[in-house]
């Protein structure tokens, strides 16, 4: 029986399905935990992945330059299952008899919730002036969602492929007459990311991060719709049409890659893709990477999913709840042992370990929590 009343056997919304959700969202989870301890304890870690960090001929240092690759499936995977849990979610409302006027209201809180966690918490945890990062992404993007649910599905898909495909094109055509700084404060909230004056730092620019959420609303529209009859097929098509369309681009080496391009045609210069915007040769290589991904665990999920225990289902389950306490944790055990920026990869592999471990029985705590008890907060976060 599928837990949303209404909608097919045969969608990708039952739960042994969802379930491969759930573990997607804490595998990156995992490889969050590691970007972000190297952030805290790791002495060399090595982060050129934009034109602005980069300068050409470098030497990459191959340990450093993959343990930072590696994380980059986090975002993406974060906006893109963020649209497609929104569009469950927000399915089950409806059938539950909840007006699109409440809908839109929780939409804004939490969105605005999420998005001023960044500024205000994430910003004490990661200790260098006020930053908008992932979660400024996701709360900005699920206010926009207030508007764009109302579009439709093919509609949705081809917004998120426009802003994937097109926002190096923005940025080149706002920059036309000018510097990317001559955008000013609402170009870098908007579009190409960067520093604002001295106290801030945008890293997620919110229109080419939306197009991940729409592309995700699309697809669980496509799910509870039961057009995904099929899902391990239907993504592990997409992802190696996916992964093509990368090779395409990184190949040709010019428009699409944010003007982060390959010194050679070394591997690490294949991998060395534009975050600081997203470039499309980074959106096509993340997103193949995560349909791939997502295509393995939904044909392991025909043998039964993992028992709730599974720490990969309990990270995923509670995702916000374990990125705002994470940081913290790593910084604080950093002052603490006297380790910050003074370790290496061991060192950041330990303190991850660690931390998961740690984090774990709180984020079964509250799953369970949020399972028995119906507290209105509980629902924003």
């Amino acid at each position: 029986m599928s837990k949303f009343k209404g909608i097919p056997e045969n969608s990708t919304t039952s739960d042994d399905r969802l379930i491969a959700i759930d573990i997607m969202r804490g595998i990156v989870i995992v490889l969050m935990a590691f970007d972000h301890a190297s952030g805290v304890f790791n002495a060399g870690r090595y982060v050129t992945d934009s034109a602005a960090f980069y300068s050409a001929g470098s030497v990459i240092p191959a340990a450093q330059f993959i343990a930072r690759w590696i994380t980059h499936l986090c975002a993406p995977t974060f906006l893109f299952l963020a649209g497609w849990s929104l569009s469950l979610s927000i399915r089950a409302k409806k059938e539950a008899g909840v007006s699109d006027g409440c809908i839109d209201l929780f939409l804004l809180k939490r969105g605005l919730l999420i998005l001023f966690l960044d500024p205000i918490w994430m910003s004490i945890g990661f200790g260098y002036g006020i930053v908008f990062q992932v979660l400024y992404a996701i709360g900005g993007s699920l206010c926009c969602m207030i508007l764009l649910r109302r579009l439709k599905n093919h509609s949705i898909w081809v917004l998120g492929l426009i802003l994937i495909l097109f926002s190096e094109a923005l940025v080149r055509l706002a920059t036309q007459f000018g510097s990317i700084d001559s955008l000013g404060i609402f170009g870098a909230f908007l579009l190409t990311g960067g520093r604002i004056g001295s106290w801030a730092y945008v890293l997620y620019p919110l229109l080419p991060w939306l197009g991940y959420m729409a592309l995700g609303w699309g697809t669980g529209q496509l799910s509870v719709a039961g057009q995904i009859k099929h899902p391990a097929s239907f993504f592990g098509k997409i992802g190696f049409i996916t992964l093509f369309i990368y090779i395409i681009v990184r190949g040709f080496n010019g428009y699409g890659n944010m003007l982060l391009y390959r010194d050679d045609g070394s591997l690490l210069q294949w991998l060395h893709v534009s975050k600081y915007p997203p470039s499309l040769s980074f959106a096509t290589l993340e997103l193949g990477i995560m349909f791939v991904c997502l295509a393995l665990l939904f044909a392991y999920n025909k043998y039964g999913p993992p028992r709730d225990w599974n720490p990969l289902t309990v990270y995923g389950q509670t995702p916000l709840f374990f990125y705002i306490l994470h940081v913290h944790l790593l910084s604080v055990a950093a002052w603490l042992l006297d380790l910050k920026k003074k370790g290496g990869l061991s060192e950041t592999l330990l303190a991850t370990l660690a931390v998961l471990l740690f984090l774990y029985p709180a984020c079964w705590w509250y799953r369970r929590l949020k399972i028995s008890h119906k507290y209105p907060l509980l629902r924003y976060l």
